[in-house]
């Protein structure tokens, strides 16, 4: 079956990646990586012994960062429907973190510990429809903001992938009503023609 000339355009874009070559070199999963690696230099979200729960985790592109960032004293619990491949450091619950006996699950694992930054880089599968695309989109970081309210301790952080569109103004309001701070950040690495944007939150109330 021919390729449509989007698919091909996406093809020689990723082939011809900085991010995606860079990412083979330094044994990063994915380039999202280097998202969350900006994204924590500017914000210092992620440091030394904290415990970091990462929705939507596979294939682990962030888990990895997280891993490295919290170090031997600090643990990365992450979650995702799809399976994820081990990583030193982390610990995976494979399901969807929505219902009762996975959300437990995780809780189990987390067994009580402050949760100090919650990280999503979560997408929706896409159709191609974007009205519906942006609606599960939204659908899934107004669930990523649910669970951080509820693990997250006081003062912790949280950031999350969305996409600029229906729905985006209302979910940037209602997390700054849980959040001393929220900026608004566009790494590097992410295409400049995509929509996404990272919200970061701190100081959670």
């Amino acid at each position: 079956m021919a390729r449509s000339k989007s698919s091909n355009r996406w093809l020689d874009e990723h082939v011809n990646d900085p991010f995606v070559k860079q990412a083979q070199k330094d044994g990063y999963r994915s380039r999202a990586s280097y998202k969350l690696l900006e994204i924590n230099e500017k914000d210092k979200l992620i440091r030394p012994n904290m415990l970091v729960m990462d929705l939507g985790s596979a294939p682990g592109g962030w888990s990895q960062v997280a891993a490295k960032l919290v170090g031997h004293k600090g643990r990365v619990v992450a979650s995702d429907i799809l399976p994820m491949d081990t990583i030193a450091g982390v610990e995976f619950i494979q399901g969807d973190f929505t219902e009762e006996s996975v959300f437990d699950e995780i809780m189990g694992v987390v067994n009580g510990a402050p949760v100090d930054v919650v990280i999503s880089d979560m997408a929706p599968n896409i159709s191609g429809v974007d009205a519906a695309d942006q609606a599960s989109s939204m659908y899934l970081v107004e669930l990523a903001l649910d669970m951080a309210r509820q693990v997250l301790k006081p003062k912790g952080s949280y950031v999350a992938k969305v996409f600029q569109g229906v729905g985006y103004d209302e979910y940037l309001k209602d997390l700054r009503t849980s959040f001393e701070k929220v900026v608004i950040r566009k790494p590097e690495s992410s295409r400049a023609r995509s929509r996404e944007v990272y919200l970061v939150g701190k100081g959670f109330r």
